[in-house]
């Protein structure tokens, strides 16, 4: 177990649960002469190896966002290849890894009705091979953050409830039962959430790092955790010597 491992389980904190925005993909591919395509093929080669790496820290929830209810305003053909792309990962990558490891599971939260026939089939399909498994891997799908509290508030009042609170409305979330995340990274650079998880995020650690998702590695990893451990959540409160 390495140095940053064993700090991170001494310390009083811990990190159960982590978001990514992974940007970046189009930038890389202009800095090469390659396609935004090309971009997205090499982001999405880089999953299974972040996955692996976070759940080397003990994390058991990972939530990634990968399409969200802006990003149909791209071009088609643009839209076109990431619908492709993600129909070949789930079938080529996903769906294997659920097979063969025995406590990973996938969720994809967002609004599917909106995604092609045969990629919401295929989600589905995935899902459905294994439920409520230790570690959970939410991946954001025509996702966005105030579609999903209001996604959230109309499915409470359908099942009747006429007074909502924090813990009843958190039960209609998308990302239910997952918790909240710890951390939020996002790459690329840019200082802004885009819509995501918009009522989850309320006391999540942001860390962003100009590295481009295609090229984010162990070493983007350690530094995002070891960012992490060195910060005190206070949760609005104080720290003991403060009080």
């Amino acid at each position: 177990m390495s140095k940053l491992k064993d700090t991170s389980v001494e310390g009083n904190n811990k990190i159960n649960s982590v978001a990514i925005i992974m940007d970046g993909n189009g930038r890389w591919a202009k800095k090469r002469g390659l396609s935004r395509t090309e971009g997205h093929r090499a982001g999405a080669k880089v999953i299974s190896t972040v996955i692996k790496l976070f759940r080397e820290y003990g994390v058991h929830h990972l939530t990634l966002y990968a399409f969200s209810t802006e990003n149909w305003k791209r071009p088609r053909e643009e839209v076109d290849a990431i619908m492709e792309l993600i129909y070949f990962y789930i079938d080529e990558h996903v769906i294997p890894a659920i097979k063969e490891q025995g406590d990973l599971c996938v969720k994809f939260i967002g609004d599917k009705s909106a995604l092609p026939k045969s990629l919401r089939e295929k989600c589905i399909e995935a899902e459905e091979l294994a439920k409520d498994r230790p570690f959970v891997c939410n991946v954001a799908l025509n996702y966005g953050g105030r579609d999903e509290i209001i996604h959230a508030a109309n499915r409470a009042i359908a099942d009747g409830h006429t007074l909502l609170s924090e813990e009843l409305l958190s039960r209609y979330m998308y990302t239910y039962p997952s918790p909240d995340p710890d951390m939020i990274i996002r790459t690329g650079g840019d200082l802004r959430i885009s819509n995501f998880l918009l009522w989850q995020s309320a006391y999540s650690e942001l860390i962003v790092i100009d590295t481009l998702w295609p090229d984010f590695s162990r070493s983007d990893v350690d530094r995002c955790v070891t960012e992490y451990f060195s910060r005190h959540r206070r949760f609005g409160g104080l720290d003991p010597e403060d009080q």
